[in-house]
């Protein structure tokens, strides 16, 4: 077996690449063809489609779309309650829900319900500057839940209450 000589193996990859040259228009000795503004860069550095995106970024811009922007916004509030509030009444009070522009808040005690409800103003107030203003429209502020009687050593068969004349 002979091998191919160095001269044709050349001439056959100069006449390959020819042949792939006028397969895509372009002639010898012709200007390279222009981009046009609406052709995508290829091979420069920057923010082109074809680069990687940092993952905030694209976190970014999923919570945009989506419209989850003001809910993480508050989440992130909630989540640093007590830089928020204070020491103080973050040891008394926590963040229960939000829905529909309303934070309801939970108390340890009914002082502390009353005392949170004066200061309302203010936290609306707080809250605006932290996640923008009409996000938190209205601060329900609730006491602390008391025990049940429906189940456990004081519950009793019956109607309950009602059923004391008769």
């Amino acid at each position: 077996m002979e091998l191919t000589p160095p001269a044709e193996v050349a001439r056959a990859a100069l006449n390959r690449a020819k042949a792939a040259a006028a397969g895509r228009g372009i002639r010898p000795g012709q200007e390279p063809r222009r981009r046009t503004p609406l052709e995508p860069l290829r091979g420069t550095p920057g923010k082109g489609g074809r680069d990687p995106r940092l993952v905030s970024d694209t976190l970014a811009a999923l919570v945009r779309d989506r419209g989850w922007t003001q809910d993480v916004s508050v989440g992130g509030v909630i989540g640093r309650w007590r830089d928020v509030v204070g020491d103080q009444i973050a040891d008394h009070c926590t963040p229960e829900t939000f829905e529909a522009g309303e934070l309801v808040i939970r108390t340890d005690s009914t002082s502390w319900a009353t005392n949170l409800k004066l200061l309302v103003p203010q936290l609306l107030r707080r809250l605006a500057d932290d996640v923008g203003e009409g996000v938190v429209r209205e601060v329900r502020v609730l006491g602390p839940a008391g025990p049940g009687f429906k189940r456990g050593p004081r519950s009793v068969p019956g109607r309950g209450p009602r059923d004391t004349f008769g």
